[in-house]
């Protein structure tokens, strides 16, 4: 067959510029064809460490990988653990970990990171750390020369040993030395208000959840409450057990989670016969997620709690965490949740209150880091005016 004379031209034309462009950027264009029987990855990195003339870091490479192939899928739940975080993933979702029991935040400015939280067992506490202190320098290190990651690593450490901390204190320089130990963080507590009513905040849904807020509903009965106030605003979620196991505990004999895996196989939680029947008002805002969420779903579908506060994020999925060989880990969303009616959060955005109450980021900042009263709290008072107005 006779070749189009036009084509032959354009493709004449086509080599000649690539060949122009190769010698003007002093590139050489070569096929790569050692790779049989491997993947891209693979081959890109015999690739790199055979002919790159820089220094190459695997493991960093490696990591750039996972997580890319991670934010590939188009899922936002789904997440990538680095081998060097895994420690530190694990000791948040068990509560606990060796330290000083403190949260800090880069709102410190061009000083240091202030302290959001101090965990009331913890050295932190015991050495006289407050909330919004400055800390400036960890063992003579300045803090914003090392960043946060390097401070947190100097932070923590074996228990028993001590850590000396610079911080400022509303201008004045302070120097405290800090024994590290282990930490047993603060799932849930409970705080008697006025008219008898039990405000219970609960953090997260992680270990020890269902155990220490049911704890702290039974001391507030025994204290006088007649009427209950659960704070899941800024509570990221956690173990669906955790969850179902307060539910069983507050809710009358029913259906109180559903799950769908990807193998299409469905999973129902239920309620016993046995609840808990007095006035309550759950606070949710757009920090609440998963099981915050759909503990808040539960008691609203039953109608036996009021919410209160803004709209919550609307996470339908859940994740499985699966370990890797390296050491790293994958928070992978293996399926779906649905509240006892059905509903997927996800495919609705979120979860509504029936009382929304707005308020400013100035306003959360200071509920997040505990730092305003129930009397000042907007939407506890909203919360506290709903129950009285049902009683």
């Amino acid at each position: 067959m006779k070749r189009n004379s036009k084509s032959v031209e354009l493709l004449s034309r086509t080599l000649s510029y690539i060949l122009v462009a190769a010698m003007a950027s002093g590139a050489t264009l070569f096929l790569w064809g050692n790779g049989r029987g491997q993947s891209k990855l693979e081959q890109l990195e015999k690739l790199i460490e055979k002919c790159f003339i820089g220094q190459s870091d695997k493991t960093a490479m490696e990591d750039a990988a996972a997580a890319g192939m991670v934010e590939a899928l188009g899922d936002k739940w789904s997440y990538y653990i680095p081998a060097s975080d895994y420690e530190a993933y694990m000791e948040q979702m068990n509560n606990a970990y060796v330290g000083i029991g403190v949260t800090v935040d880069t709102v410190g400015g061009e000083q240091g990171y202030a302290v959001l939280q101090v965990e009331p067992t913890g050295g932190a506490k015991q050495a006289g750390v407050q909330v919004g202190d400055i800390l400036t320098h960890v063992d003579g290190q300045r803090m914003l020369d090392i960043g946060m990651t390097a401070a947190r690593e100097m932070i923590r450490g074996k228990e028993g040993t001590a850590v000396k901390l610079s911080l400022l204190r509303d201008g004045v320089a302070m120097e405290l030395e800090v024994i590290r130990q282990t930490i047993q963080v603060e799932v849930a507590r409970g705080e008697l208000l006025e008219n008898n009513i039990g405000l219970v905040t609960i953090a997260n849904f992680d270990e020890r959840c269902a155990q220490e807020t049911l704890e702290a509903i039974e001391q507030l009965r025994q204290q006088g409450a007649t009427a209950l106030i659960f704070d899941v605003r800024f509570n990221p979620g956690g173990y669906k057990k955790e969850m179902v196991q307060i539910l069983d505990y507050l809710l009358p004999e029913g259906d109180l989670f559903r799950s769908v895996y990807y193998t299409g196989q469905e999973t129902v939680d239920t309620s016993d016969a046995d609840c808990l029947k007095m006035p309550m008002a759950v606070l949710i805002n757009q920090d609440s997620y998963s099981a915050a969420e759909f503990f808040a779903a539960a008691l609203d579908e039953y109608d036996w709690a009021v919410l209160v506060g803004e709209n919550t994020m609307g996470k339908g999925y859940f994740q499985n965490t699966f370990r890797l060989n390296d050491g790293s880990a994958v928070g992978l969303s293996v399926g779906k949740y649905f509240t006892p009616n059905g509903v997927s959060l996800a495919e609705v955005g979120g979860l509504k209150p029936e009382i929304e109450v707005q308020v400013d980021e100035t306003t959360a900042a200071k509920i997040y880091a505990g730092q305003l009263a129930p009397e000042e709290d907007p939407q506890i008072i909203a919360a506290i005016e709903a129950l009285q107005k049902a009683s």
